[in-house]
C-alpha cells in the first residue's frame, strides 16, 4: 500500500493528531517529549511518507548541527582522504558537515566563507590556500564563528587555531632515510605558492645541515601556468634526465604527486628507480597520496596521519564551540609522518 505523502508541520501534525510544537520537539530531540507521545509520532511517521526540512527542524535551536569544511581541490585523493576523517568524527559527535571547494581561487574561497556564515553554521574547518587567502574574510569569519585550519598554515594567520603535520619531523625522517641508503638526496621541489612544499624545502635544508651536507633543491621555477605537481615533477625532471643529470641520485619531492610525476620522465627515460639497487636512482615522496602503492615503482614516501589530523581538527572546532576552550595563543597541533617504504627508494 502507498503511504500518504506529507508535505508540511501543519499537515503531519493533523495526521497524527499531536501539535505542531510537540512535533518541532521531537525532531529536534524525541527525548524532550513524553515517552507515550514519542512513541505515538514514530508509529505515525511510519503510515506516511515525510522527510523533515533539516533547515526548519533547526529554526530555533541554539545550534544548527552543522559545521563548514572548506577544502583547495576536489580531484586530489589527499583531500578526499582527509575529508573523509573529518566527516567520520564529525558524524560520531552527531554533526553533518557542509563542503566547499575553493578551487585555488581567493574569490571563489571568499564566497565559500561568505556562504558558511549566511548559514549559521557552528563552526569551520578550512585548508586555506595560503598567502593568498583573503585575510579580511578570515577576519571576518574568526569574528562570527569559532573556526580551524587544517592541513595548510599561512603566515598571514598566526592567530587561528591549526591542526597539521609536522613537517620538519616528517621531512627529516624521510631525508635521513635516503641520506642512509645512498646519496643525499637532491630537493625537487615546486614553485614557491604551496606553503606545505616550502615548509618541507626548509626542512629538507634544516635536515640535510644536521647530518653534515649540503642541500640541493631545483623545480622552484614556474614552468606552465597549469602545470600542476605530476605535470611539473614531469616536465621538471624530463629536462634534467634530459641531460643526463640526477640519473643516479636520490630524489626527494616535495609531494607524492610530484613524485609521480618524476617516475614517469624517469620512465621515459628508460630508468628504474629501485630501493634495492646499489648507489643509482631513487625517488621519493610525502604525504602517502592514496595511488603511491600502485605506481611502477611503487612510491617511498612520508605518511600523513589523515585520521589523526581529522579527530583533532573536529574535537577542536567542538571545544572551541562549546567555549570550551581556554583563552590564549593559538593552539597548534602538529601530527607525526611514517614513513612507508615500496621499491622506488
Amino acid at each position: 500500500m502507498t503511504k500518504p505523502k506529507i508535505n508540511t508541520m501543519e499537515e503531519l501534525s493533523a495526521a497524527i493528531g499531536v501539535s505542531r510544537p510537540t512535533l518541532s520537539r521531537y525532531f529536534q530531540s524525541p527525548d524532550s517529549v513524553r515517552r507515550s507521545t514519542s512513541e505515538k509520532i514514530k508509529l505515525g511517521l511510519e503510515q506516511v511518507e515525510y522527510v523533515p526540512n533539516f533547515f526548519a527542524t533547526r529554526m530555533n535551536r541554539k545550534t544548527s548541527g552543522m559545521i563548514g569544511v572548506i577544502i583547495p581541490y576536489l580531484n586530489d585523493l589527499f583531500f578526499t582522504k582527509l575529508l573523509e576523517a573529518i566527516e567520520i568524527a564529525a558524524m560520531k559527535e552527531g554533526l553533518s558537515v557542509m563542503t566547499k571547494c575553493s578551487h585555488s581561487d581567493p574569490v571563489i574561497e571568499a564566497r565559500a566563507v561568505e556562504t558558511f556564515m549566511q548559514m549559521n553554521v557552528d563552526g569551520a574547518l578550512v585548508v586555506p590556500l595560503g598567502n593568498q587567502s583573503d585575510r579580511a574574510t578570515y577576519n571576518r569569519l574568526q569574528a562570527r564563528l569559532p573556526f580551524v585550519m587544517v592541513d595548510s598554515r599561512p603566515e598571514t594567520m598566526p592567530d587561528v587555531d591549526y591542526v597539521g603535520t609536522d613537517h620538519l619531523q616528517s621531512t627529516g625522517l624521510i631525508t635521513e632515510y635516503l641520506c642512509r641508503v645512498g646519496d643525499p638526496p637532491v630537493f625537487l621541489g615546486m614553485p614557491r605558492v604551496n606553503f606545505n612544499a616550502v615548509e618541507r624545502e626548509n626542512a629538507y635544508l634544516k635536515q640535510m645541515q644536521k647530518l653534515g651536507f649540503e642541500g640541493e633543491i631545483i623545480g622552484t621555477e614556474l614552468l606552465h601556468d597549469d602545470w600542476l605537481y605530476e605535470a611539473h615533477g614531469e616536465a621538471v625532471m624530463d629536462q634534467h634526465f634530459s641531460r643526463g643529470e640526477y640519473t643516479n641520485r636520490s630524489i626527494l619531492c616535495a609531494n607524492d604527486r610530484v613524485g609521480i610525476g618524476a617516475l614517469r620522465a624517469a620512465s621515459r627515460h628508460g630508468l628504474t628507480p629501485g630501493r634495492q639497487n646499489e648507489g643509482g636512482l631513487r625517488i621519493a615522496g610525502h604525504d602517502d597520496y592514496p595511488l603511491c602503492p600502485f605506481t611502477t615503482p611503487a612510491l617511498t614516501t612520508v605518511a600523513q596521519d589523515f585520521e589523526s589530523i581529522g579527530k583533532a581538527s573536529v574535537f577542536r572546532l567542538i571545544q572551541l564551540m562549546r567555549a570550551d576552550a581556554q583563552e590564549g595563543p593559538p593552539q597548534i597541533q602538529l601530527m607525526e609522518g611514517t614513513l612507508k617504504l615500496r621499491e622506488s627508494a
